[in-house]
């Protein structure tokens, strides 16, 4: 095959329809690339590939470090694939604010997934972004459903903001919660359970297990003062162990249910169209950010309006006023 930057975007096309695993990563590289020239083929390359998007349920799972995300996705990914079904994860990964580096460490993490020829791991730094969410993640989630994947797992680092903006790009959010850390609610925070579809309380297992099932019970109690976005639909509190095998099942179950329940109520395609709005929104903000920041004049302007800023001579209203005037 020749080098990516000589691929036309009918190539590409051609080849992730078609499954090409090559062809695909590769794809996947372009979207994530941040060179204007590549920008320009990755778009082209997208609205070719809309049409065949959507058809897949994507699934938020998000959890405090060391909750045991990337073994939890491990064990319900080859369930999943021994099923039939084709799962593309993602892993979203830290990039250092220092370095610029990233552990990219998922394929590892996850190895029996990463050799299922019915499975695709595709670890992606965060860049920086805002909450852990890598900047590109909902046009590789829509890659990977033009390549035939019907499942897609979007794991983030679970720090920050990332609940929120997983949230904002999947049917369904799953959270997962550990017990027996010294705070048996930890994760249990207000924010968090309007975003949850489904809790589950991992790690369920051996001498810990007495603690998940009273953070179970914790966390029913607190969920019954809490409304469900999707009407009808009580978030159900899991208890699972991706080491001992249980709970995993039931976790896909209560999955599949919730999405029936958002097509039966019209609220799946609702939801998406709220999405893509956001992501329009969010785009066009970045893109103003993006342009200002290349103004001369804005590198010229901001040393002195922050000086005077933090010297109280002028209001963070009047300095902003006057950097927002160069656009």
């Amino acid at each position: 095959m020749n080098d990516s930057r000589h691929l036309s975007v009918e190539v590409y096309a051609t080849g992730v329809v078609a499954g090409d695993r090559a062809v695909l990563g590769r794809a996947l590289t372009l979207v994530e690339s941040n060179r204007e020239d590549h920008q320009e083929q990755a778009q082209e390359l997208l609205s070719q590939l809309m049409p065949r998007t959507g058809g897949a349920v994507r699934v938020g799972i998000s959890g405090v470090p060391g909750v045991g995300k990337s073994t939890f996705i491990e064990a319900l990914g080859t369930r999943l694939t021994a099923r039939g079904h084709r799962v593309a994860v993602l892993a979203v990964d830290p990039t250092s604010t220092v370095s610029g580096g990233s552990i990219l460490g998922d394929k590892t993490r996850m190895t029996r997934l990463s050799r299922d020829p019915a499975a695709f791991v595709r670890p992606s730094p965060t860049g920086g972004s805002l909450g852990g969410v890598g900047r590109k993640s909902r046009e590789t989630l829509l890659v990977c459903e033009a390549a035939g994947f019907d499942v897609v797992l979007v794991e983030t680092v679970g720090v920050g903001q990332s609940e929120t903006l997983v949230a904002e790009m999947v049917d369904c959010f799953l959270v997962l919660m550990l017990a027996g850390a010294g705070d048996e609610l930890q994760g249990i925070k207000r924010g968090i359970l309007e975003l949850a579809d489904i809790l589950a309380i991992h790690k369920a297992d051996g001498d810990n297990r007495e603690a998940a099932l009273a953070a179970q019970a914790d966390a029913l109690g607190a969920l019954r003062l809490m409304r469900s976005p999707l009407a009808g639909w009580q978030v159900p509190v899991l208890a699972t162990s991706a080491i001992e095998g249980h709970g995993i099942d039931e976790v896909w179950e209560a999955v599949e249910e919730h999405h029936r329940r958002l097509k039966s109520a019209g609220e799946l395609e609702a939801r998406r169209r709220r999405q893509r709005r956001g992501w329009l929104r969010s785009l066009i903000e970045e893109g103003l950010l993006s342009h200002l920041r290349r103004n001369p004049r804005f590198a010229e302007r901001l040393p002195d309006l922050e000086r005077r800023v933090l010297d109280g001579e002028i209001p963070a209203a009047r300095a902003a006023r006057e950097i927002l005037s160069l656009l």
